[in-house]
């Protein structure tokens, strides 16, 4: 990861997360978890993959049917972290607890399951 917005690690304690890909929109900077793909995902998300953040992971729990689209195409990604079991947003995924507290250089990755 690129940067951190300064108000994203707001959003850290609430258990949500905003990935985006470079080059980041200026209305989502400072939300925003900023990283570099270094190419296209393999696959679409499943449930059952793994989020890595650095050394931190969790199961994927839920997986919103524009999720892999806006990962792929953006770099785009919402993420609830620990949250209930309703029904996530078409870009978003759900992952189990974990205490993630990402930092600039932090690789991120979504590996299978």
């Amino acid at each position: 990861m690129t940067a951190i917005g300064a108000d994203a690690a707001d959003m850290f304690g609430a258990g949500v997360f905003i990935l985006f890909g470079e080059p980041v929109p200026d209305a989502l900077a400072e939300v925003s978890v900023v990283h570099v793909a270094d190419g296209p995902p393999r696959r679409p998300i499943e449930m059952g993959d793994r989020l890595v953040i650095g050394t931190t992971s969790a199961s994927i729990e839920a997986v919103g049917q524009l999720a892999s689209a806006n990962l792929t195409e953006l770099g785009h990604l919402t993420v609830y972290v620990g949250q209930s079991d309703d029904a996530v947003l078409p870009g978003a995924v759900r992952t189990g607890s974990a205490a993630f507290a990402p930092q600039v250089g932090d690789r991120i990755e979504i590996v299978g399951g």
